[in-house]
């Protein structure tokens, strides 16, 4: 009777801490099958091993709580306490993120990282904490391509007066507009709509986004245009995260650790793979020429020196030493 009453009381105490798993909300935009979202997942499953279930994520992508705009209000208001969003949709709270956001700025995945993950990072990531949001880490979201339902893309000209949704990053519509575009700061929660209804003739995104999220169906023309590299941002609340236990904190932050190295891994798998399968759904593509991409770098040259210009001029200095140790 005894074994019988300890093995109940055993069970009802280990209901109760089940029950009383703290629970993550975890919100994104991305669709399920894009890496970054299956990253999230490792996350999600890491965290309960590694806390040994005193954690529970509560995970909603594809814009489940809204676009990119709604998660980042929500993550600053605490109404869930991670995102996981395009870091352009940052730059509004921190102006200076758009530092790593610049035209034809890297020329590989490992330098961008590189630039992220060391002194750069460390700058941006104090930038966000002073915003009260804590940066957990950078995924890649990746070269961004160009497309668009009028014409290839073979010359500048063929730029000139479309009409091309851009994320809400200053230095990305500069870009365009040097390139003769018109370009417009829209959620990507609208994004499809418009381009069905042709209110855009196009908009910039890397070959795995274009396919996950359907364009191929609204969009004709894709070219390699790679005029950014772009960054996700894996961000929390900073008064949620600065109010767990020392332990708590260094659970997150292994389980995402683990996430976003995996992710950095099968997006660049993904990426290889999506340009074909995007011909495949129907898209033309046309390659950039060396002339056309000498032309995009030149028109677009002063748009890096303007935007470095109103921005913290330290954090400047310390790209630039970046950059050019990488290319000693």
């Amino acid at each position: 009777m005894k074994r019988q009453i300890f093995a109940l009381a055993t069970s009802v105490l280990a209901l109760t801490a089940a029950a009383q798993a703290d629970t993550i909300r975890v919100a994104g935009n991305f669709a399920t099958d894009h890496s970054s979202s299956v990253a999230m997942e490792i996350f999600a499953d890491k965290l309960t091993e590694v806390s040994g279930g005193e954690f529970e994520v509560n995970l909603f992508p594809a814009r489940q709580l809204g676009g990119a705009a709604e998660n980042v209000q929500a993550v600053k208001l605490g109404a869930v306490e991670i995102i996981w969003v395009g870091t352009a949709y940052l730059t509004r709270t921190v102006p200076e993120l758009e530092i790593v956001g610049l035209p034809f700025q890297f020329e590989t995945r490992e330098a961008a990282f590189k630039v992220v993950d060391g002194p750069v990072g460390d700058a941006l990531d104090e930038k966000l904490a002073a915003q009260d949001i804590m940066s957990l880490g950078y995924m890649e979201l990746g070269f961004r391509q160009m497309t668009n339902s009028v014409r290839p893309i073979e010359t500048l000209e063929d730029i000139a007066g479309l009409k091309i949704r851009l994320q809400p990053n200053e230095a990305h519509l500069a870009t365009f507009r040097a390139l003769g575009a018109n370009p417009l700061a829209m959620d990507v929660n609208e994004l499809y709509s418009a381009l069905e209804q042709k209110v855009i003739d196009g908009q910039e995104n890397p070959f795995s986004i274009i396919q996950v999220a359907g364009y191929p169906e609204v969009q004709e023309y894709v070219s390699n245009t790679g005029h950014f590299f772009d960054f996700i941002s894996v961000v929390a609340n900073k008064k949620w995260f600065d109010g767990l236990s020392e332990e708590q904190q260094g659970w997150v932050t292994e389980a995402m650790d683990t996430a976003v190295a995996e992710q950095r891994k099968l997006a660049a798998e993904q990426d290889g793979a999506a340009l074909a399968k995007i011909i495949e759904m129907g898209m033309t593509y046309t390659e950039v020429s060396p002339e056309l991409a000498a032309d995009l770098r030149e028109t677009v040259a002063g748009v890096a020196a303007e935007t470095k210009a109103r921005l913290d001029p330290a954090l400047v200095e310390l790209l630039d030493a970046e950059v050019a140790a990488m290319s000693n």
